[in-house]
């Protein structure tokens, strides 16, 4: 069968033709990155260390990311901090117990003079039911998002009994 010059082409040509035709199908079926534009609004992706007890739930989409972080204060109350990349024009939070359930957001507060961190005390939510909504103004676009709040209870390996 290898003898054959025919196969033993095809079987050295076959593998670099369907390399070319994966990378030639991804560069005409993809979505080209593009930069945000003015009074757009763009949904924010939650990453893996939102769904686990990690202590904090970065959020991003393409070079926009921010970082929550949710710090035990009083009784029963959570301080959720927020972190961008870029500085933010606004910045507003909801916790919410079901998914269909509207909550008005409450504005979160600058932190610093180049409004990169907010911050805002809330009554601490059930971390396995409720679920965090957020949207941000940067760059006259708005960045919204949605998680849960598994991360608030950062537990690792060393801290449990």
């Amino acid at each position: 069968m290898l003898k054959n010059k025919h196969i033993t082409i095809a079987l050295l040509i076959a593998p670099i033709l369907s390399l070319i035709a994966y990378f030639a199908t991804d560069r005409l079926v993809s979505e080209q990155p593009h930069s945000a534009q003015k009074g757009r609004s763009y949904k924010l992706v939650a990453s893996s260390n939102c769904r686990y007890t990690s202590g904090l739930c970065d959020m991003k989409n393409g070079d926009f990311k921010i970082q929550f972080r949710a710090l035990p204060t009083q009784d029963d109350h959570l301080q959720f901090i927020l972190t961008s990349v870029f500085p933010l024009k606004g910045a507003k939070l909801s916790l919410v117990d079901q998914p269909e359930q509207n909550t008005a957001p409450i504005d979160m507060q600058p932190n610093n003079n180049q409004n990169m961190i907010w911050s805002i005390t809330l009554p601490k939510p059930n971390a396995k039911q409720s679920r965090l909504r957020v949207a941000v103004q940067a760059n006259d676009s708005v960045y919204y998002g949605e998680t849960n709040t598994q991360f608030i209870e950062y537990q690792t390996l060393f801290s449990q009994p």
